[in-house]
């Protein structure tokens, strides 16, 4: 199965500006990649890449004055399995978790893990242990968040979104995280494409999606909360701690995202 994936995004800047871009397929999916997801940009400018800490692919570039666009066009191979379910899979404990592992327990910029731990334990110190605990964190972030882009902020945390109960993919996302994080299971937030495959429509507008991994039986599986159901057609772009380590843009001075496309459709006779 094929998928074709990708992204027009138009920036005004009023003056040249400095961005970092976390845009290209995740290293993991390398082998999977037909056509190459290569950063376009108009006009043609200079671009530099890194890995950052998490071992994502960046792009430094400075933008010009004035309109450009960014956008890639690719083909991605997928087996068309759904996510991997392993109900068996158990939950480890701190302190046999791998050093590299640890940083995935602690709070960061959007996951408050100390404003939400007497949450969790009430809610789930009962719930079965291992993959059964994520699922029920899951099941509950599912129901008490109403989904909904005008309820999308920037700066919105899992506490606030605990609170105000809405939000959009990432919201579901970073209180999920929060939770598992509190209940000493390692989680970490995932960004990428999305298909639609599976799933009877209605379709909602096309984006980049948020969902997380934790880390159970000595590796880490795929959780939705948003949609709360194994998914065919997920192509990872990046992994972090929480949003903020793994935004498609930081942006250093003033610009305006004049528009922004994603697709992510299957390849009629993809197969091979």
């Amino acid at each position: 199965m094929q998928f074709r994936v990708g992204y027009e995004l138009i920036y005004d800047c009023p003056q040249p500006t400095p961005m970092i871009l976390t845009l290209n397929i995740h290293y993991s999916r390398a082998s999977d990649i037909v056509v190459p997801d290569h950063l376009i940009t108009n006009p043609s400018i200079p671009i530099t890449a890194y890995r950052d800490a998490f071992g994502n692919w960046c792009s430094r570039i400075v933008a010009p004055q004035g309109q450009l666009r960014l956008s890639t066009d690719a083909i991605v191979k997928d087996t068309g399995a759904l996510d991997p379910v392993a109900t068996l899979a158990q939950q480890s404990l701190v302190q046999d978790l791998p050093e590299e592992v640890l940083v995935f327990l602690l709070g960061s910029r959007y996951c408050e893990t100390d404003l939400l731990s007497e949450v969790a334990w009430s809610l789930f110190h009962n719930a079965p242990g291992g993959w059964g605990r994520v699922q029920s964190i899951c099941n509950f972030v599912h129901q008490h968040i109403v989904f909904g882009y005008e309820h999308a902020r920037a700066t919105k945390t899992a506490w606030e979104a605990f609170n105000e109960r809405s939000g959009v993919c990432r919201d579901y996302t970073h209180l999920a995280i929060a939770l598992c994080r509190c209940m000493n299971i390692p989680a970490r937030y995932c960004t990428g494409y999305l298909s639609d495959v599976g799933v009877p429509p209605p379709y909602g507008p096309n984006d980049f999606a948020a969902w997380f991994e934790a880390y159970l039986g000595g590796q880490w599986y795929t959780f939705d909360p948003r949609n709360n159901a194994p998914r065919i057609g997920r192509v990872l772009i990046a992994r972090g701690r929480d949003a903020a380590d793994v935004a498609i843009s930081n942006t250093f001075g003033l610009n305006t995202l004049q528009s922004f496309k994603v697709w992510a459709d299957e390849v009629n006779g993809g197969f091979s």
